[in-house]
């Protein structure tokens, strides 16, 4: 990877960072938690996240849900808790409306450890009481202002009948409701969804529930790449809402780049899409709200990883860091969010991890120790807000007078988007070892004599904490003193310095291990 650069004469457009405006997290009650809300905090500060959205806002341990004399009569305190945390923190909350309190759910108990009612609620007007109240709430509580700088995000993937219970034609109605109620409390605010999954090359998800029987399509592909991947709803659910003169302020959809895929006796079969998906997806997400009813809308994908699994090892390792930035890099341009999910493995869908590193989807484990992806991250956060270049795996920016460039090292070898690695580490062992080193040599011309950067590289031997605790003996119960020596030894990467010449000259190189990230900026 060379690069021969003259600063004076490059093309200087703006760079929104994308990327940091919104990260997920679990769920409500998990914000609740002294060691979340710190992570939250250290996410917000290294990662520049601005937004952050968590499903369970309504779920009986966060005790919203109240009647008095069958008039809806909620009552906000650990919300109220939770919110002012986030924005304590710097941070604002992307609201997702869901899944259904108990005392509304048609179904209880549908999907995860924590028990989430994951059904339609039984009275729709009762649900949009409860909506309208909530809103009005928070505007009194933290003024009109803050809220209108919210979006309000109806329910959590609907098309999955463990997250809902229900049909396409009863989410457009929970949809409809929702939106309006949102809006009654103030127009200005912003409500969209339809919050879908991940995509599909099939009719599977054509029809008011999903017809498992469409998924021979992906399981008889010899390659996923040549089929036709698609949003799921997105088109239906703007056609919905246009039909009935219903607000999309903003439309989401996760475009995780799997597909868990059922064969004929209902055993699931993983499958990974090539190292194009995001960056494909995203492209697509703009071209049908582009050309739909909705120009205007903003486009916030509201999930987003490597996979979908919380127990994926895949996630603790540096090619999770790299697929990162190789993707977010490729997508620039395309949508306003992408929202990778999560920040941390404070995260209990299976409950909690065995290990600290169990393949869970967080950028902290739940020590708060920083994985290869949390410097991504960092590293994305050091960019400028202007982009003078950019070519596959390398971006060079500015902000003022100071110039941060980021490379990536994905390797030819893998053409896949992060192979997972399900039950033992040995898939993820196997793709981490997989390359070639690749030299890295940049010459940057037009800065100020004498300045000084420093290039800094995460790889396998820098800035992973997996070596550490590895060397330890990779105890699952690890002491206060093996804690503080993991974290230590993951706080950044191989840092070397360079200085600019006399002559405005910068020329920086390394040896990229396979799967390395490295950041240029000013010392």
């Amino acid at each position: 990877m060379h690069l021969d650069l003259d600063l004076t004469g490059a093309p200087d457009v703006p760079l929104d960072h994308y990327w940091s405006r919104v990260v997920g997290a679990g769920r409500a009650n998990e914000g609740l938690r002294a060691d979340w809300q710190g992570q939250l905090a250290q996410a917000h500060r290294l990662g520049g996240f601005g937004y952050v959205r968590f499903h369970g806002l309504f779920h009986g341990d966060m005790f919203v849900y109240r009647e008095i004399d069958g008039v809806v009569a909620p009552s906000f305190h650990y919300v109220d808790l939770l919110f002012d945390a986030i924005l304590a923190a710097g941070m604002r909350p992307f609201v997702e409306f869901g899944f259904s309190p108990p005392e509304l759910a048609r179904e209880t108990a549908t999907v995860f450890w924590w028990g989430a009612n994951g059904a339609p609620p039984t009275d729709y007007v009762k649900w949009a009481a409860l909506v309208r109240a909530t809103v009005e709430h928070w505007v009194g509580r933290y003024g009109i202002d803050e809220v209108r700088a919210w979006y309000f995000e109806v329910w959590n993937e609907p098309n999955l009948g463990p997250f809902f219970r229900g049909t396409r034609s009863e989410y457009f109605e929970l949809y409809r409701v929702s939106a309006e109620a949102v809006k009654s409390v103030d127009p200005a605010l912003r409500v969209g969804g339809p919050a879908t999954s991940n995509f599909v090359p099939d009719a599977r998800f054509d029809g008011e529930t999903e017809d498992t029987a469409q998924h021979e399509t992906v399981l008889t592909a010899p390659d996923l790449d040549s089929l036709d991947w698609r949003p799921v709803w997105l088109e239906e659910f703007l056609r919905f809402c246009a039909d009935n003169r219903l607000p999309v302020d903003f439309v989401s959809c996760h475009p995780y780049p799997t597909d868990w895929a059922l064969d004929g006796h209902g055993n699931g079969r993983k499958l990974t899409r090539g190292v194009e998906a995001t960056p494909t997806d995203l492209r697509l997400v703009r071209e049908i709200v582009d050309a739909g009813p909705y120009p205007e809308a903003e486009i916030h994908l509201t999930e987003w990883s490597s996979s979908s699994s919380s127990r994926d090892f895949t996630h603790d390792y540096p090619q999770a860091a790299a697929f990162v930035v190789r993707s977010v890099l490729a997508s620039i341009g395309t949508v306003d969010s992408l929202a990778y999910w999560t920040f941390t493995d404070v995260f209990e869908e299976e409950g909690a991890g065995r290990d600290p590193f169990h393949g869970g989807f967080g950028m902290l484990n739940q020590d708060g120790i920083t994985k290869p992806t949390m410097h991504a991250y960092r590293m994305l956060n050091a960019l400028g807000d202007r982009l003078l270049h950019r070519e596959d795996g390398l971006v060079v920016t500015r902000r003022g007078t100071d110039v941060a460039a980021l490379a990536v090292h994905y390797p030819d070898e893998v053409a896949l988007s992060a192979p997972a690695s399900f039950g033992t580490r040995d898939v993820a062992e196997r793709t981490l070892a997989t390359g070639k080193l690749e030299a890295l040599q940049l010459r940057l011309t037009g800065l100020t004599p004498g300045d000084r950067y420093a290039l800094e590289v995460v790889d396998a031997e820098h800035g992973w904490a997996m070596a550490e605790w590895t060397r330890r003996g990779r105890s699952s119960n690890p002491s206060i003193a093996d804690v503080a020596a993991i974290r230590a030894s993951a706080e950044h990467g191989a840092v070397v310095h360079f200085t600019v010449s006399g002559d405005g000259v910068l020329e920086a190189d390394a040896q990229l291990r396979p799967w390395a990230i490295a950041l240029l900026s000013r010392a």
